[in-house]
């Protein structure tokens, strides 16, 4: 059982010590294709560059250029976008507009197919789901990095804000809206959606109703890291494939099952009780029966 939360650092795990992961490290570099050499997380000048984080079911991925190793997820969503033997490329980064102009957001990979021309002929956008961290993971980042060869299984765990994934925020902050903006308006264009996303982060989502692929809107492209014990490194592997409906999803995933609503007057009626007891009032009440007396 690790003793922190770091499951791999500028792509190599924190106890693998060869020159290649010692390289990565002292200079700052990303070996899953972003888009310069080092790691541009969180800062430019000073990257976060934590790819996965350890975490009760094993490991889930927080950084989403981690999802681009040897470009799998392109070829995995260029199956379900287009016909075999299609020749295409992959964009990233494209702005998306609304019909007023106004930017709906940057759809993160955008795949083309094109004809022997050279002519756009199809596209497809792929999104990339990684996990929102709760707590703090910089810092013991930050440990680590002071000495890698030393601190590779130091304990982190009394530590405050000790770093968790949060799943439901990364649903309902990111997923759900992305689908909402983006997602609609290339749904108006009827074009295919792919999202890549982590396994443990696919099963927090609520059960979504399958349909054949050639009946499909969305792919759901869900991916592992499993560990090469040869190498020491983690590899990224896609694990399975749920095809849905583009609506029917977003109704799902939209969705909030209304609770009890007594409970919640029960948390409004300990409020108030709270705030009489911290600022009782100066004088006693007057009942109505007086009132009408007067």
């Amino acid at each position: 059982m690790s003793k922190h939360p770091l499951c791999e650092v500028f792509g190599f795990p924190p106890d693998n010590l060869t020159k290649q992961a010692h390289r990565h490290r002292k200079l700052k570099l990303c070996p899953f294709n972003n888009k310069v050499p080092n790691c541009t997380k969180d800062k430019a000048n000073d990257p976060l560059g934590v790819c996965s984080i350890i975490i009760d079911k094993g490991h889930t991925i927080t950084c989403p250029t981690r999802f681009r190793e040897k470009w799998i997820i392109a070829e995995d969503a260029a199956n379900f976008f287009f016909q075999e033997n299609t020749n295409w490329t992959s964009l990233t980064e494209i702005k998306l507009q609304n019909n007023e102009g106004k930017s709906a957001g940057n759809i993160d990979i955008v795949l083309v197919a094109y004809d022997d021309n050279g002519k756009v002929i199809d596209f497809g956008a792929l999104e990339i789901q990684a996990v929102y961290i709760s707590g703090n993971i910089r810092n013991p980042f930050s440990e680590y990095m002071i000495n890698p060869k030393k601190k590779y299984n130091f304990d982190w765990t009394l530590k405050p804000n000790y770093p968790r994934p949060d799943f439901l925020s990364s649903s309902r902050k990111r997923l759900v809206p992305q689908l909402m903006y983006k997602g609609g308006i290339l749904h108006s264009w009827n074009k295919k959606i792919a999202v890549a996303i982590h396994k443990n982060f696919y099963e927090t989502l609520p059960i979504l109703d399958e349909v054949p692929e050639d009946n499909a809107e969305i792919a759901w492209l869900i991916y592992d890291l499993k560990n090469d014990d040869e190498n020491n490194v983690f590899t990224l592997k896609k694990i399975n494939t749920k095809f849905t409906k583009f609506n029917h999803s977003l109704d799902i995933l939209s969705h909030t099952e209304a609770g009890d609503v007594n409970k919640f007057l029960e948390v409004l009626q300990n409020k108030i009780d709270e705030k009489i007891l911290q600022n009782p009032p100066d004088a006693p009440l007057i009942n109505e029966k007086i009132l009408t007396e007067i």
